[in-house]
């Protein structure tokens, strides 16, 4: 079972255990994005912000080209840090500030796997009416779990056949809906500005959902520099090219149906090839949900282990967590499916106002300041005894930043008795991102230090806690 079994979990993956190539990472990301969830947000440019055509096509194009930057800077940390991206942040959020952010990343994960339930169940229902919407549903569900239970290994396997066989068949759409189009289709320019943002927001917003995952599927890699480079422009142009192709096939089954489900005008369009069209598009959905299923799991075990530092989890442990996250998701996914378009569009608004701000944090965190110099092995160290914590909830600053789009707080409450002040989380926020950290003088620990000093990423700016030093003689007189 270990052979087949992916057995880590959320701890650092040994050198001597590192390998593929980081090439491959372009099949990963280039088949997740073949689903018709992907062709679903792109129906929204048309459908729900009323662009036509070319204007949501171009909107599409530009937002994944956009948003996808991030997401491949997440990736290259993979192989750096070898850790699961949401253990990385406590790097920037702190051990204990790390969990709300992670639990927000979580139900996002169980958000994108109850979406796809939804659409994978009507995808495959319209092709097997015999089926029945509920148990299309489910049989999703049971296809998901598989990869996603046995791991790293066998969702890198299985993206290489999507890759060709789901990757035909959006390309035969695009074809038949170019093919369909009304005259005059592809000169047709109405739309406004508001349109066109918001389709650009939602695509790359699309690309920044994956920042919180991407680097899962990458920290199994050899960490040289070559490979990070090549990560980076594997994962980016795989996954703007998955993504804007199905996107701009949303974009014509929108047209073709304006007010049908996007499964139902698909099969219209696809004719007499509409049965293997969908039951192709509808399994490989199955592939993209694994992958959110599988960061997901990981998100939820870094949660608990924060409440136990000592536990390590293993197999049994990820595959407890797995399926009670796909059982919260059916129950979501069969709430939703019959005003699902709408349940959708408030699931990106929330979306947005979380991860936009915890992208920006992380990425100036790693990259500006950090420059990827981070003590790994205490990402699961508590020492609460070292630790100041902040007189503000740990996520405050963010969440006031979040749906407001303002700058967070910059400022904290300085005790007198403290050296250190806890400053380091509150200068992330937005403007925080462009602006130097408050200049605080504090010890340095010399590195490796066994006299219970705090590593280098709870210092002065790098997170919600900052390290204080023990009292000296003097001063517990």
């Amino acid at each position: 079972m270990s052979t087949a079994f992916e057995t880590h979990t959320i701890h650092q993956i040994p050198p001597d255990q590192r390998h593929g190539r980081a090439r491959d990472l372009f099949a990963v990301w280039f088949s997740t994005n073949l689903t018709l969830l992907t062709v679903v947000t792109g129906a929204l440019g048309p459908g729900l912000f009323g662009l036509s055509f070319t204007w949501s096509a171009i909107a599409v194009v530009l937002g994944n080209l956009a948003g996808a930057v991030f997401m491949a800077l997440h990736a290259a940390q993979g192989p750096m840090l070898g850790v699961p991206q949401m253990v990385q942040s406590r790097g920037q959020f702190g051990f204990y500030g790390a969990v709300p952010i992670i639990g927000l990343v979580v139900l996002m994960y169980i958000g994108f796997v109850a979406s796809n339930f939804v659409v994978g169940g009507q995808a495959l229902h319209a092709a097997l009416p015999i089926t029945g919407r509920r148990n299309a549903i489910l049989l999703i569900a049971l296809l998901s779990l598989v990869p996603c239970c046995m791991g790293y290994h066998t969702i890198h396997a299985w993206s290489k056949v999507v890759s060709w066989v789901a990757g035909a068949i959006i390309l035969h759409c695009l074809w038949l809906g170019y093919e369909a189009f009304p005259p005059g289709t592809l000169r047709d320019m109405h739309g406004s500005v508001a349109g066109f943002f918001s389709t650009f927001s939602t695509a790359a917003l699309w690309q920044i959902a994956y920042a919180p995952y991407v680097s899962d599927s990458s920290r199994y890699l050899p960490a040289d520099e070559a490979g990070r480079r090549t990560a980076f422009f594997t994962t980016y142009i795989g996954t703007v090219v998955g993504t804007a192709l199905s996107m701009i096939l949303g974009c014509m089954v929108a047209l073709h149906g304006p007010g049908v489900s996007v499964a139902t005008t698909l099969a219209q369009l696809a004719g007499q090839q509409a049965t293997p069209v969908m039951i192709v598009l509808s399994l490989s959905i199955a592939l993209g949900n694994a992958m959110s299923l599988y960061g997901g799991a990981l998100s939820a075990i870094t949660v608990l282990q924060t409440f136990m530092p000592d536990w390590r989890s293993a197999l049994r442990e990820r595959l407890l967590v797995t399926c009670t996250l796909v059982a919260i998701a059916l129950g979501m996914a069969l709430g939703m499916a019959d005003s699902f378009m709408k349940s959708y569009a408030a699931f990106l608004d929330l979306l947005m106002a979380i991860m936009v701000p915890w992208t920006a944090i992380n990425l100036t965190d790693y990259y500006l300041l950090r420059r990827g110099r981070y003590d790994v092995a205490s990402f699961f160290a508590a020492m609460a005894e070292r630790m100041a914590i902040a007189t503000f909830p740990p996520c405050a600053p963010m969440a006031s930043a979040s749906p407001l789009k303002c700058p967070s707080c910059r400022t904290g409450f300085i005790p007198a008795a403290w050296p250190v002040a806890c400053l380091g989380w509150t200068y992330h926020g937005w403007w925080g991102c462009l602006l130097p950290p408050p200049s605080i003088s504090a010890p340095q620990p010399r590195a490796g230090a066994s006299n219970g000093a705090l590593p280098a990423f709870f210092q002065t700016g790098s997170g919600l806690f900052t390290y204080v030093p023990a009292p000296g003689p003097q001063q517990q007189a």
